[in-house]
């Protein structure tokens, strides 16, 4: 299920990526070069664009949620690195005080 949504969740980041780049800015920088004399307006194209890049924009944060939600639940077996390596390492012989 996690690599599911890895997977998903980097198809939905290049995805946004190409969206946005795709949409015309104010200097026109990538944005779709759509006539006057075509069938669909600039305008149209834009609030499409809009809408979409808003859709992929929720499905991206809300699996990144979900992984995040996912991966705390590993993580609460182990609280902090050192009580993982004391539990590991038991029988490692300590290093003595230095007395001063």
């Amino acid at each position: 299920m996690e690599n599911f949504l890895i997977a998903f969740n980097v198809i939905l980041a290049v995805l946004l990526v190409i969206v946005i780049l795709l949409q015309r800015s104010e200097g026109g920088a990538l944005g779709l070069g759509v006539s006057q004399d075509s069938f669909t307006s600039t305008r149209s194209v834009g609030t499409f664009l809009t809408k979409f890049t808003a859709i992929v924009a929720t499905f991206f944060i809300a699996t990144s949620i979900a992984l995040v939600v996912i991966s705390r639940d590993e993580i609460r077996e182990v609280q902090s690195v050192l009580e993982k390596e004391e539990k590991k390492d038991s029988n490692v012989p300590q290093i003595p005080e230095s007395s001063k």
